[in-house]
């Protein structure tokens, strides 16, 4: 009797996994059906006209990239240049340094001539005591700020930048991106693309620049990476920029904008409360406060998605430091599902409460839990020879071919829209990274969201840490 039970509900969970499975494929061939929709119509819609006249006159609307530095020496001097570069003319360059530890405050002084401004700070601005507030005495760095405050982390450092900006778009990146020349062209455009919506916010992708050739702040040659923690990220990037997030792109329910790369409605996102400064997750924390304060005051709003390769960053190829990355990464995502659970299968929301969430619910945050209480049964269940091997293999077999194929398609789509690894053998290293992932990489990732989880499940105190950065390849 007690087997029959037993065999009852193992094959009510073999149920549970293929319906969970079959579910995830749909999603994911919707996904990349939608993301190639969405990319034949950027590439037709920009394919006329030309706007960088328009947008190169002091008319255009001001913008202030603000970008925050905690403990950046190395490479702050030639990153803030690559930013200066920039093609438009109205716009500002706002570091704020964030109490760092090491040089970073001087080099910027010295090498940009700063001297500290007289301007005054409201003392009740909604972040940590600004120290000062430097200028450059040369004409040639005059769109250069540096604002000088008390550590207090990334999220308290922007809320000074977009509090002390005037600028009617403030674009929050790390300091260490690198921006091509005519990411702010493409970037006002995306603003002003829409006529009967108020654009607040606008995204895009990242790819990856370790091991780059990049000289006076300028992208030069585009390599593969050397290290195989990097390789295996640039296939993750792809994949998850140009096809999942071009696809929620695709129908306006996009409910993240990486903070290497964000662009914002500056008064809505003061009015949203600007970023919280209780989460690790605030680049997603911030996308959801600006859509909550469209939605509730049911003001017809949108966020657009840039799919041209405009931000390039480097990526952790240390594997601690990698997992802790994706450590912060889950506990961001389980902070802000759990801030604005109200928002969960809540029809009054539309795609957002009924699509968006659920979809990131289940599939980016519990999903990587799901497969590690799987794989933990899996084990229990061969050990006590109850496993129903054949189903085992068969679903295993389609999920991994399901996967590799995906991570092809995404491959592809990099080929024929931006091609930016357009050598032979960098085509053949990514396709190589995709058939072994499930193997090598993706236990990686499985096992960082689910520390990252622990952690913030049973309250074990953990900050965003630090990033050492190698700097880019100069040759």
């Amino acid at each position: 009797m007690e087997r029959d039970v037993l065999q009852i509900v193992f094959e009510y969970l073999n149920i549970v996994f293929l319906v969970f499975t079959a579910t995830l494929f749909c999603m994911f061939a919707f996904m990349a059906y939608l993301s190639s929709r969405s990319s034949l119509h950027y590439k037709h819609k920009n394919s006329f006209g030309d706007l960088s006249k328009i947008m190169a006159s002091p008319l255009a609307p001001s913008i202030t990239i603000i970008a925050p530095a905690y403990n950046e020496g190395p490479t702050i001097v030639e990153n803030i240049r690559s930013l200066l570069s920039l093609q438009y003319v109205n716009f500002e360059v706002m570091v704020v340094n964030d109490g760092s530890k090491d040089d970073t405050l001087q080099k910027m002084i010295d090498a940009y001539d700063l001297v500290r401004s007289d301007e005054l700070t409201d003392p009740n601005l909604k972040c940590k005591r600004i120290r000062g507030i430097y200028k450059s005495t040369q004409r040639s760095f005059g769109k250069l700020t540096v604002v000088d405050k008390e550590n207090g982390g990334k999220s308290d450092a922007l809320n000074a930048g977009i509090h002390l900006s005037t600028s009617q778009y403030v674009g929050c990146i790390d300091v260490d991106c690198l921006l091509l020349p005519e990411a702010l062209l493409h970037v006002v455009k995306s603003f002003f693309q829409r006529s009967q919506k108020r654009v607040i916010a606008v995204g895009g992708v990242i790819r990856i620049a370790n091991s780059c050739k990049i000289s006076g702040g300028t992208l030069e040659e585009i390599r593969m990476p050397k290290h195989w923690l990097a390789k295996f990220q640039v296939l993750e990037y792809t994949r998850s920029f140009l096809l999942g997030r071009m696809a929620w792109g695709r129908i306006d329910s996009l409910l993240i904008i990486s903070g290497a790369f964000g662009f914002f409605d500056r008064e809505v996102a003061v009015a949203a409360g600007g970023y919280d400064t209780n989460t690790v997750g605030e680049d997603m924390e911030i996308v959801f406060r600006m859509r909550r304060f469209m939605h509730d005051r049911d003001l017809p709003y949108s966020i657009e998605y840039i799919p041209d390769p405009l931000c390039w960053t480097e990526v952790p190829e240390d594997l601690e430091m990698f997992i802790n990355q994706r450590d912060r990464w889950s506990r961001g995502n389980l902070e802000t599902l759990y801030t604005h659970k109200d928002m969960f299968f809540n029809p009054s929301y539309g795609r957002l409460g009924m699509l968006s969430y659920p979809y990131w619910f289940f599939y980016e945050w519990l999903a990587p839990l799901l497969e590690f209480a799987g794989s933990l049964s899996v084990i229990l269940f061969w050990y006590l020879g109850v496993l129903n091997t054949e189903f085992f293999v068969r679903i295993t077999l389609a999920v991994y071919m399901f996967s590799v194929m995906f991570s092809f398609y995404a491959i592809l789509a990099e080929m024929y829209s931006y091609n930016q690894y357009n050598k032979t053998r960098d085509i053949l290293t990514l396709a190589f990274c995709a058939m072994i992932e499930p193997f090598i990489f993706h236990p990686i990732v499985v096992y960082a969201a689910v520390k990252g989880n622990f952690k913030k499940l049973f309250k074990i105190r953990s900050g965003w840490g630090t990033m050492a950065r190698k700097g880019f390849a100069k040759a």
